[in-house]
């Protein structure tokens, strides 16, 4: 099993910046899966709405994906030593409030499918508004 523990989220003003942090933990890690062999992505959810995908980094930890609502504006980054998935994100607009949480799939490649993921977190709120 695998434990992730989104946090970084808040409240703050458009044109903002935020940085998202998901810590990953588990017997797993030492067992013969480490966390560099796993996708780790980022969904976000609206009220009301389904998960969405907002960034995805493969395994290989070389290749990144990312919804177009947020190219330009986020970027997603890991440390393996940490064991830990980021989400830099700059530009915050209001249509960005939401509950962002992290996802990780072993051999993973960054999808936008969320039900391609074996491990969620409980999810970390961010609120853009003036």
């Amino acid at each position: 099993q695998v434990q992730l523990v989104e946090s970084g989220g808040g409240s703050v003003q458009p044109g903002g910046s935020l940085r998202l942090s998901c810590a990953a933990s588990g017997r797993t890690f030492v067992t013969g899966r480490p966390f560099s062999t796993y996708g780790m992505s980022w969904f976000r959810q609206f009220s009301g709405k389904e998960r969405e995908f907002v960034a995805g980094l493969d395994y290989s930890g070389e290749d990144s994906d990312y919804a177009d609502s947020v190219k330009g504006r986020f970027i997603i980054s890991r440390d393996i030593a940490e064991n830990t998935v980021y989400l830099q994100m700059n530009n915050l607009k209001p249509d960005d409030t939401a509950v962002y949480y992290c996802a990780a799939e072993h051999y993973g490649l960054g999808s936008s499918v969320p039900y391609e993921y074996d491990f969620w977190g409980q999810g970390t709120q961010v609120t853009v508004s003036s």
